[in-house]
């Protein structure tokens, strides 16, 4: 019986290093909800920042983790370690993302979807100085912000037609679009290289908005932000900036609710 056989070999298991490495910084990652740069990562775990940064890739790449303005996130490949996630724990890591973008853009940020026939506010989240719209009137509305205006840009004519027809353009402000023909419209395919769509004052008196269009297959949806008018010169870099934002990661989120 030679050493590779002996029961002491059997009992010692070689250990692969750096799939230790990657759980430890994964385990890390898991500590911040709002996410960790490389440097607290490395810091946590002990690990020089060249290794650190070698095995964020490689989780990132594989969707065990998400970057998202510089910081690591548990990604939708750990949930799926124990099986689909659930729409509680989905709500949870989209509000993280929200939360992300706005403390970035220092804007309210929101994700919409049309889904079963309806304009519906999945999430949104306030800044400082940037509160969040009246929502009272969001679904009947949504001819008036600049997400709703996003979704029926994105709708089929057929589509279109029959949301109006339940929900009708009523003035919500003297600003508000009035005729169906006004609406912009946007093509479904490569929809995220579009301009992305303004309100200004036509929800609400004092507040313009930009919204930034997405599409996965065939469900449409997308991620808009709000500003007071004295900062509304401010709207579109901030569109600009969102429109670079949104990610893969971001869509498996978003749709998987």
């Amino acid at each position: 019986m030679n050493a590779a056989t002996t029961p002491a070999a059997d009992a010692a298991p070689t250990l692969i290093t750096s799939a230790q490495r990657a759980l430890r910084l994964l385990e890390a990652a898991a500590r911040y909800p709002g996410g960790a740069t490389a440097k607290q990562l490395a810091r946590d775990t002990g690990l020089a920042l060249g290794t650190t940064y070698h095995l964020l890739r490689t989780l990132v790449h594989d969707r065990y983790l998400e970057r998202l303005d510089g910081r690591y996130l548990t990604g939708p490949a750990v949930s799926g370690l124990t099986g689909r996630e659930t729409p509680v724990a989905g709500r949870e890591r989209l509000t993280r993302l929200l939360t992300l973008l706005s403390d970035e853009l220092s804007a309210a940020v929101y994700f919409s979807r049309y889904r079963h026939g309806e304009v519906e506010l999945v999430a949104s989240v306030p800044a400082p100085g940037a509160p969040l719209i009246d929502q009272r009137n969001y679904r009947s509305g949504a001819h008036a912000h600049s997400a709703g205006k996003t979704l029926l840009a994105l709708m089929s004519a057929e589509e279109r037609r029959s949301h109006l027809a339940r929900h009708p353009m009523v003035p919500l402000t003297p600003y508000t679009l009035r005729e169906p023909a006004h609406l912009p419209l946007l093509p479904r395919q490569g929809p995220q290289r579009a301009t992305p769509i303004t309100q200004y004052q036509e929800y609400v008196l004092g507040t313009a908005g930009a919204a930034v269009p997405i599409v996965a297959g065939y469900g449409i949806a997308a991620v808009s932000v709000s500003l007071p008018m004295a900062q509304a010169h401010r709207l579109a870099a901030i569109a600009a900036q969102l429109r670079t934002r949104l990610s893969d990661d971001f869509l498996a989120v978003a749709f998987g609710l």
